[in-house]
């Protein structure tokens, strides 16, 4: 549908997007992050900061979007109309990549003195943001007080990674993958927010459990799926508790995060929260067995070998499942054989609404994976199968299933 004014130019359900490009180094990737959205359909109108242009031109983001690029506040070559007003009334989403310390100091105090910053303000779209900017710049106290800051205003984040930078420096502060910057984008314009005013408990990763000060048993969870579930939850409006073993990936921005050990401790942490929780998912993988008593000192390795006697963990599920009132109660089953079977028995005899089973052996759905193979399997007989999909996708399956048996409580 074109705008009879002539700004803006999209097909009738096509979704807009603003890409804000600011004065980095980075701002070569805009090209590609453009490239990202409009294969997926997307109309692209990119707006420019003047230091923006120092380090890509606008002819090569307009042959790409295919939308003339506004680079200036006041420009006089299209048909009259106040241009910020426009494009903000457009947009269905807002996409800062890249967006430096500057641009996130402007816009979380208002400042509005450029075709992008004054974009930002009269729009009420989403906003997502995509930082690139020297490591210490990054951790500097003024700018991650500005992050929280426009966080807890609604604005999402991807990134910034750790990488090479442009002063030669190795570190936090290098722009998100492409792919990961299209994803909270599509995410963001896809995104039902029906789990709004919902309290969404999550367990995630391993637990660790002690033989020594150096030694433990653990597993080989990655804290991916439990973290997908996380992020998914709070892009659907959910309030969401995150209790999670250690783990090497950063938190979902926005989640209230606990962090535990051992299963004790995430037994503890969890029943904590479980009153006062509408859907419980624990997908973390708990340890079944933790030594019956842990060395304070480290066991010298001995030619005779060592014998350590075990014990079961606490059942945290079965748990859960004798105290549930009106919470949606999800389990998880990883397997390597016998799936249905034994997920179906986890559903009774822990009394859970849903298990959501995967066999780990399928390449692509084991752990540390980025994508997951899981079956449904709901109190009700119901059965259903997603297939290979990346984890943020099975999270938002899961989520519709978690948020159709909330409906029926």
């Amino acid at each position: 549908m074109s705008d009879p004014r002539g700004w803006i130019d999209k097909m009738d359900g096509q979704k807009t997007v603003i890409l804000g490009v600011t004065g980095c180094i980075a701002a070569y990737r805009a090209a590609d992050i453009a490239g990202a959205l409009k294969k997926n359909g997307i109309a692209v109108h990119v707006v420019m900061t003047k230091n923006a242009q120092k380090f890509i031109t606008p002819r090569t983001l307009e042959a790409i979007s295919q939308n003339p690029v506004t680079c200036d506040l006041f420009e006089r070559d299209k048909p009259w109309e106040v241009g910020h007003v426009s494009l903000a009334k457009a947009a269905d989403a807002v996409l800062i990549a890249p967006c430096t310390a500057n641009i996130l100091g402007k816009i979380a105090h208002g400042i509005a003195d450029d075709m992008l910053t004054t974009t930002v303000m009269a729009t009420k779209a989403p906003i997502i943001i995509a930082p690139a900017m020297n490591t210490r710049m990054y951790e500097n106290p003024i700018v991650q007080q500005n992050i929280e800051k426009l966080e807890s205003m609604g604005c999402r984040f991807v990134g910034p990674v750790s990488g090479r930078l442009a002063c030669g420096d190795v570190g936090l502060g290098h722009i998100a993958d492409t792919d990961d910057i299209a994803k909270a984008v599509l995410s963001v314009l896809d995104v039902k927010k029906d789990l709004a005013g919902l309290k969404i408990l999550v367990t995630a990763g391993p637990t660790c459990e002690p033989i020594d000060p150096v030694r433990y048993i653990a597993n080989r969870s990655s804290g991916k799926m439990g973290y997908a579930i996380a992020q998914a939850a709070l892009e659907r409006g959910g309030e969401v508790i995150l209790v999670s073993g250690p783990v090497h990936i950063p938190p979902p921005r926005g989640a209230r995060m606990v962090s535990v050990e051992t299963a004790e401790q995430m037994r503890d942490a969890v029943l904590g929260e479980y009153e006062n929780a509408d859907i419980v998912i624990m997908a973390a993988a708990v340890a079944d067995f933790m030594p019956e008593s842990a060395d304070g000192s480290k066991i010298k390795k001995a030619d005779t070998g060592l014998e350590i006697k075990l014990k079961k963990t606490p059942d945290i599920l079965i748990e859960l499942g004798k105290r549930k009132k009106n919470q949606i109660l999800i389990g998880f089953a990883a397997e390597t054989d016998n799936l249905e079977e034994y997920a179906k028995q986890k559903l009774i005899d822990k009394n859970l609404d849903m298990v959501a089973a995967n066999d780990v052996s399928l390449p692509g759905a084991g752990f540390g994976c980025d994508t997951n193979i899981v079956t449904c399997f709901l109190k009700n007989g119901e059965k259903i199968a997603l297939d290979l999909a990346p984890k943020i996708k099975i999270a938002h399956s899961i989520l519709d299933q978690a948020a159709r048996l909330r409906g029926n409580v």
